[in-house]
């Protein structure tokens, strides 16, 4: 027989890794909602599973996927992309110090200077744009964890994974990076350096806005993914089965979701940034983003379905635009097949970074031109 070449990812993701199952021949993972499994005679688990916490084979097709995507050795499913977030940092130890963006999703942010900060671990924020504000704040022997996001939402910065990889490992710490926006499709962190990729799977890698689920995947099986995974366990943040089966059907989508978003997402930001009532459009495939050229090295195939725009008239003039939208969506969330635009500063609120005059879009699926259109007429009604 003819040796089978290596298969593409968009291959690997459309066809989930192959999985068929054997005892009937289907094409789609079956799905089991058992939350335990028989012991053997000898008392043993022969077959390798438990109890559905940790071993639901349900699991089984997203997680090896997403490993295979990301080029891991292994991935773990949770309840949200905030539980596999909050995983990293919870296996840490009191006194741990971490260094973390100051410009990040919100929800975690809040997080880390609530509850993390309350419980003991030395949270620094930087500008992770900055090489040499992180180099600053590195903490050799005290810095246990640098967590990145890129590209960061909601102003679209682009952190340079592999320097600062290197400059994490050089202190003794490990590198997290919530890639998010750009999905493995885009960026694939660990080839960079990163020790942990994260994935609020609730966004582009299920992609029909209709599950609540987060991944952790990491490049190496060790002590600290021990921790990890205990975590995990011990704390219940699991995905549920349905979800878990869902997860895997969005992901053989996420190719051509993803690429056809970056296509609309580019061409939108492009008329955008010309129109008279838009002051700045925030997107990294736009020659004159600041991140631009490190963004052009750093993703492949597309900068992502994400842009930012700051309305002409400040705060009263954003939100008009969003209340004027028919075909957008004014929703939290992104990386859904439906436009969403989004108000972040009255979401996030006094301590938030964002402009107040800054309005955030998702694109979807629908025809640019429609979603153009439909901008066009919101903008234009703000005067």
């Amino acid at each position: 027989m003819a040796e089978v070449p290596p298969r593409r990812p968009e291959t690997l993701a459309a066809t989930a890794l192959g999985h068929e199952d054997a005892a009937t021949g289907a094409l789609i993972p079956p799905l089991h909602p058992s939350t335990t499994f028989r012991r053997d005679a000898d008392l043993g688990y022969g077959r390798g599973r438990v109890y559905a916490r940790a071993d639901n084979p349900t699991f089984d097709a997203a997680a090896e996927l997403l490993s295979a995507l990301e080029g891991g050795e292994q991935t773990l499913l949770f309840a949200s992309g905030m539980a596999a977030a909050t995983a990293v940092f919870l296996s840490l130890s009191p006194g741990d110090h971490v260094v973390v963006p100051r410009v990040m999703y919100w929800g975690l942010r809040s997080w880390l200077l609530g509850f993390a900060s309350r419980w003991g671990l030395e949270v620094e924020g930087v500008d992770a744009e900055d090489l040499d504000a992180v180099r600053a704040a590195l903490k050799p022997s005290r810095t246990r964890l640098v967590w990145l996001e890129s590209p960061a939402n909601p102003l679209w910065g682009i952190s340079d994974i592999a320097a600062i990889a290197e400059l994490a490992h050089r202190a003794g710490a490990r590198l997290a990076v919530d890639s998010t926006v750009a999905t493995p499709v885009l960026t694939r962190p660990l080839e960079l350096g990163a020790d942990l990729v994260m994935h609020s799977a609730t966004k582009y890698l299920n992609g029909h806005s209709d599950v609540v689920a987060g991944t952790l995947t990491t490049r190496s099986k060790d002590e600290d993914w021990d921790r990890i995974k205990a975590v995990q366990s011990q704390n219940g943040a699991i995905l549920g089965t349905f979800e878990a089966w869902l997860l895997q059907r969005g992901l053989r989508t996420l190719f051509p979701r993803v690429q056809w978003q970056c296509r609309s997402t580019l061409d939108l930001a492009q008329r955008l940034a010309a129109h008279p009532r838009v002051a700045e459009v925030l997107y990294p495939g736009l020659p004159d983003f600041p991140g631009h050229a490190l963004a052009a090295r750093q993703m492949t195939g597309g900068f992502g379905g994400m842009l930012s725009i700051r309305v002409k008239g400040g705060e009263a003039a954003a939100v008009a635009v969003a209340a004027r939208v028919g075909l957008w969506k004014p929703a939290t969330s992104l990386g859904g097949v439906e436009s969403l635009i989004e108000h972040r500063a009255s979401i996030e609120g006094p301590t938030s970074p964002v402009p107040t005059d800054l309005l955030r879009l998702s694109v979807g699926l629908e025809a640019v031109d429609d979603l153009w259109a439909d901008l066009d007429q919101a903008l234009d009604s703000s005067r």
